[in-house]
């Protein structure tokens, strides 16, 4: 585990996935536990001041169970302490998320039942095609790459009509430039796909100049606030405005 990401919180947010079966529940700790963006996502203030939230592709609903046990957690009302370098939570009231994936959106809507949050809404639909309610922030985290160029341009445009005057959006892509790392996390994004969809995928990233060109194309201007590079991935993490 990451050493900063506190481990009650972790607990906190993934027991909401007990009732959803053994895997959902040991995914989440793990994913929540390994997975540097959401500790990014708290201690940098990613999404600070954003309480209406849109998840892309947003799996089963793990940032709506982080960002709930995360003000819990600052609040008092859970055991453990709040790390005093990080800024306050977003106070998180509306969350929207689409997912494709119909166990991964059943998954979501179970735990969401758990959350407490009276606007929480899981969308089963593409992303391409479903209606993008108006946020404060939409995060896209590890999505474009499954998406051809035409597809990725569709959702960043869809995403700039849905953000809120001063909204953000949220992204995590692979840099294709990122060496070893960049080329065995394809590696294993396609194994993924195959075991999930029982077919393959062709993945489309690429470098982290194209990203920004893409993201300008689209009509944002955009900054990289994170690099999460290692032996097995080379990730970026931009933020997003409509220019």
């Amino acid at each position: 585990m990451n050493s900063a990401t506190p481990a009650p919180l972790v607990e906190a947010a993934s027991a909401c996935y007990r009732d959803s079966g053994r895997f959902g529940w040991h995914f989440a700790r793990g994913k929540l536990a390994g997975d540097p963006v959401f500790t990014a996502i708290l201690a940098r203030g990613l999404l600070e001041g954003c309480p209406r939230i849109l998840d892309l592709g947003c799996g089963q609903g793990l940032l709506a169970a982080w960002l709930l046990a995360a003000r819990a957690l600052h609040a008092g009302v859970a055991p453990g302490s709040w790390p005093r370098e990080w800024p306050a939570p977003p106070p998180l009231t509306c969350y929207t998320g689409v997912e494709i994936n119909p166990r991964e959106a059943a998954r979501a809507r179970t735990a969401g039942a758990r959350l407490g949050l009276t606007h929480f809404r899981i969308v089963e639909a593409d992303v391409c095609h479903a209606d993008y309610v108006e946020s404060d922030a939409i995060v896209v985290l590890d999505l474009l790459h499954y998406l051809d160029r035409a597809s990725q341009e569709r959702v960043l445009a869809k995403a700039r009509a849905a953000l809120a005057p001063g909204g953000r959006l949220l992204l995590r892509v692979g840099d294709a430039a990122g060496g070893v790392g960049f080329t065995v996390s394809q590696v294993l994004d396609t194994l993924v796909v195959l075991a999930r969809r029982r077919r393959l995928m062709r993945l489309n990233c690429h470098a982290l100049r194209e990203w920004l060109e893409v993201l300008v194309h689209t009509g944002f201007s955009a900054r990289v606030v994170a690099e999460i590079r290692g032996a097995t991935f080379s990730n970026v993490v931009l933020m997003a405005h409509a220019a």
